[in-house]
């Protein structure tokens, strides 16, 4: 089941978008759908502190051991925070892909990236028409 709270990228990235700071940050990951579908995570690679990124473009990468597929950022702005220790314990992503599994934080500097995002309702149906 989907947490209610986020909000969802047609490539399978969330994000749970709250104010610190007076900043709108969104927190990113990738969804439970996605690491089902990419079965045994080998490797990741992540952006650093301070990097730029645009809603609907690569801000990473993860390995399977299918595949190499890249990580889409679901909102425009600048990295705040990295999880670093994610890449040594990507066992974390599949047991809690929505909290301890987050990867980046993002300074949200465009708001109108979240109107392209969906819902956990909109979000399941994409799901279930793929699977």
């Amino acid at each position: 089941m989907n947490p209610k709270d986020l909000l969802y990228a047609e490539t399978h990235e969330w994000v749970r978008v709250s104010e610190e700071g007076g900043r709108k940050i969104g927190t990113v990951g990738i969804t439970a759908f996605a690491l089902e579908q990419l079965t045994d995570l080998v490797h990741m690679v992540l952006p650093k502190v301070g990097t730029k990124v645009t809603a609907g473009e690569p801000f990473g990468e993860v390995e399977s051991v299918k595949a190499v597929s890249d990580l889409y950022s679901p909102v425009t702005g600048e990295v705040t925070a990295v999880h670093s220790d994610l890449a040594q314990k990507l066992e974390t992503l599949a047991s809690d892909p929505y909290n301890s599994g987050w990867m980046i934080k993002v300074a949200i500097s465009d708001d109108s990236s979240l109107k392209r995002l969906m819902d956990t309702t909109t979000y399941e149906k994409q799901c279930a028409s793929e699977g």
